[in-house]
């Protein structure tokens, strides 16, 4: 599946115009593609030219953490906070990061059906073609390694912020990393 920019962007702001999103792209540039998330959180430029979403991109924080709201980590901190899931988990992720609580009754309040929904998040992810990997700071375990649980009322997140609750995918390519992440504070 091929994904056009208008398609991708409006994809992007229907899912997730009513959370706190960070939701980006950036160019990837090294091996250890955790060095270009870092880049990503300080808001590198989008190499296709194309919109996220950033709720804290004109915050007055930023003047002294570019990466604000995240807190600058180095590699070495992020890489054991995330754990690679596979695609289908990917697509749920991205339907529970549309609101707090990181679940999928966060779909109730949408108009469309929850088909239209997932082909939304599945035009999400063409962007990064099949052969992308999918990380998260989110631990909803399942019951095979490497996938999550949304029925699960248990669950974790080792957050990467100064807010109370951050969750997100990061979706890394042969040619670029993207961020989908979604701030809380209570």
């Amino acid at each position: 599946m091929s994904v056009d920019q208008a398609s991708w962007e409006a994809a992007v702001r229907h899912l997730y115009e009513d959370a706190s999103p960070y939701d980006a792209t950036g160019p990837r540039r090294h091996e250890d593609w955790i060095l270009d998330v870092i880049a990503l959180m300080t808001r590198v430029p989008d190499p296709r030219g194309w919109a996220g979403l950033d709720d804290e991109a004109e915050h007055p924080e930023r003047q002294a953490s570019p990466a604000y709201p995240f807190v600058a980590h180095p590699p070495e901190y992020i890489a054991p906070r995330l754990q690679q899931i596979d695609r289908d988990s990917a697509e749920n992720l991205l339907l529970a990061l549309t609101d707090d609580s990181c679940t999928l009754s966060n779909l109730r309040r949408f108009k469309e059906s929850e088909q239209e929904l997932r082909e939304m998040a599945r035009t999400i992810l063409a962007r990064y073609g099949d052969e992308a990997t999918y990380h998260t700071n989110a631990n909803k375990p399942g019951h095979v390694r490497g996938t999550l649980d949304f029925t699960s009322s248990d669950w974790a997140y080792n957050p990467l912020s100064v807010y109370s609750e951050d969750y997100g995918l990061i979706v890394v390519s042969k040619t670029e990393v993207g961020m989908f992440w979604n701030f809380s504070d209570y």
